[in-house]
């Protein structure tokens, strides 16, 4: 089993309040994972974490198989923070020169052609550049990494419509080109159906839900019926969050098999239905962790 980031009871501890708790799960390589919460569910914790930023308070995190921040995996993870931090007085030309310098395997001639496609100037000084042209330098510099890891928190949360779909598409790009594993928090989960083939859900500090895309798509159904069919309902399959009304009710279940009775309407989820119903429901059952499907370097036993 081939890992990009692994949690193991991982909790970290701000005073008395828990910011994570016993988080434990494994995302795999090659994907792109989407990272997703209500706000203060720890996501942008969990990703400071995994850069070794912070330190947990108990548990343990695992970068590419080795601890955060240790040498090996620095020059390996690119991170584009929330507020992706620009010095404001360096030209675009002096950044690019200055992520060189920090990383010796820096590829700028990359870097350069993917802000001379989106019409990025060198010469412009990083206080002096859009929202949009911002956060594609941001991207940029750590692409130029050449990670095999690449986080990015909440990367187009402050971007208009044209700069949001500009960062995605570069974003999807380097994925095509270079099979890069991705971890994308975001609060947009419009943008995770477009790119995310993985997703970790993150609720009152705990994952709630972590799996391939469409293997927990097929493990639930989108079902109305009768209200007083419920209990039969839920006697054989898993009620995550219901909408009940006097007659009919609106509901998620995790489904063991087909639904008999046929009074139900059924039909398959979507990705946003999935996650808001368990963001609804913060103690629904949580699925048991699923194995990780074989890359394209993995061979099944």
């Amino acid at each position: 089993m081939t890992t990009a980031l692994e949690m193991t009871r991982l909790g970290r501890r701000y005073g008395r309040r828990w910011v994570l708790r016993d988080c434990t799960a494994q995302l795999p390589q090659g994907r792109v994972i989407g990272l997703v919460g209500p706000n203060g569910a720890g996501k942008t914790t969990l990703l400071h974490l995994a850069v070794g930023l912070l330190r947990p308070t108990s548990g343990s995190v695992t970068v590419l198989g080795r601890p955060p921040g240790s040498p090996e995996v620095r020059s390996r993870v690119g991170f584009v923070a929330q507020d992706k931090p620009l010095y404001r007085t360096l030209t675009v030309a002096e950044t690019l020169h200055m992520g060189g310098w920090l990383n010796p395997h820096f590829d700028r001639a990359l870097a350069e052609r993917r802000l001379s496609r989106l019409d990025i100037p060198l010469h412009h000084r990083a206080g002096k550049l859009s929202g949009g042209q911002h956060a594609q330098v941001a991207l940029a510099l750590a692409l130029g990494k050449r990670p095999d890891l690449l986080l990015l928190d909440e990367p187009v949360s402050n971007l208009d419509p044209l700069a949001h779909r500009e960062f995605l598409r570069t974003l999807m790009e380097d994925v095509a080109e270079r099979g890069s594993t991705v971890v994308l928090s975001s609060h947009v989960i419009a943008d995770l159906e477009r790119v995310c083939d993985y997703i970790v859900l993150l609720s009152q500090a705990h994952v709630q839900l972590s799996g391939d895309v469409e293997h927990l798509l097929s493990e639930h159904q989108m079902l109305c019926g009768p209200t007083s069919h419920l209990d039969a309902l839920a006697a054989h399959h898993t009620i995550v969050h219901a909408d009940p009304a006097e007659r009919q009710t609106s509901l998620l279940a995790r489904v063991t098999g087909p639904i008999h009775d046929p009074t139900f309407t059924v039909r398959p989820p979507t990705l946003e239905e999935l996650v808001l119903g368990y963001m609804s429901t913060p103690d629904a059952a949580i699925p048991p962790p699923l194995r990780l499907a074989p890359t394209a370097t993995q061979v099944p036993a």
